[in-house]
């Protein structure tokens, strides 16, 4: 509750709350917001410039951007979101065994996460997405492979951290059962950790889900992604910038907001972390 409290005070954070809430539900309802099929093709409005009928103009195609824009936010951010709670969904069951039984269960699962961990993340990505083929599916199979040892390995230490808080040993001695205390004792004390770690993450899935989009790696057309759209554009990045504009203002307006929502999690979690060094060294002083 007061963590909620923190973020409710942080402008910032709610500013991007707002952001990627919104982005969210536009992109769940692009049925209901897009203005054009994003797949209707029309060479009469082959590089149109902006007008009432489409706010952002066309593309060489003669299709809607805005609508293109709209059913991007799809695969550029609720798909990537899927991947991630996949890849979180594992990491955090492998890492709640291995911080809290410790032991072999723990050694056995952080021996596989460092070899997971010893791979270039997107050359391994590219690795695989290469073996599996191009398109959306793959590569979100990939993101899920290549995340989750990162993921237990980060709540696996948060894990360690809360095992050893005094209500926890006693809850042990009590007799209750090891799925009982984890459940009502651990993960309530972990999810705070686990959701700065998510909101970090989620950053770096958005830019290499458009990353692959651009070297064509990811979704296929005609359907519309933010990275795919950039790639389409760029043979006329000097003759019609606007039509990179857009998806690149997009990628950058959801991953700042990602990124500072991550920033304020942070912050409400350790307060001290939003103090500047004046004030710090001032409090030392006063102690």
């Amino acid at each position: 509750m007061k963590v909620a409290q923190r973020l409710a005070k942080d402008k910032l954070a709610m500013l991007s709350s707002v952001v990627i809430i919104g982005t969210i539900i536009v992109g769940l309802c692009a049925p209901l917001f897009a203005p054009h099929d994003p797949e209707e093709v029309n060479m009469n409005l082959r590089y149109a410039g902006l007008s009432w009928s489409f706010l952002l103009g066309n593309d060489h195609l003669g299709r809607c951007i805005l609508s293109r824009l709209i059913y991007g936010i799809r695969p550029s951010v609720l798909w990537v979101a899927v991947a991630l709670f996949a890849a979180l969904q594992i990491g955090a069951i492998l890492g709640l065994m291995a911080g809290y039984f410790k032991g072999k269960t723990d050694a056995l699962i952080m021996r596989i996460c460092d070899i997971m961990l010893s791979f270039p993340g997107y050359v391994m990505t590219l690795a695989i997405v290469g073996i599996l083929g191009t398109g959306l599916a793959n590569i979100l199979i990939a993101f899920v492979i290549m995340k989750w040892a990162w993921f237990a390995r980060v709540i696996r230490a948060s894990v360690m951290q809360y095992a050893e808080l005094d209500y926890v040993k006693f809850a042990k001695v009590t007799g209750i059962s090891n799925l009982r205390i984890i459940y009502r004792h651990i993960v309530p004390a972990a999810c705070s950790d686990i959701a700065v770690i998510a909101s970090s993450a989620m950053c770096s899935m958005i830019l290499q889900m458009s990353g692959f989009s651009f070297l064509g790696l990811g979704i296929q057309a005609p359907h519309a992604e933010w990275g795919m759209m950039l790639s389409e554009a760029r043979s006329v990045m000097f003759s019609k910038p606007q039509l990179m504009l857009a998806p690149g203002l997009a990628i950058m307006i959801i991953v700042s907001a990602f990124n500072f929502l991550s920033d304020a999690l942070q912050v409400a979690l350790d307060p001290q972390l939003g103090t500047s060094p004046k004030k710090l060294q001032a409090k030392e002083v006063t102690i």
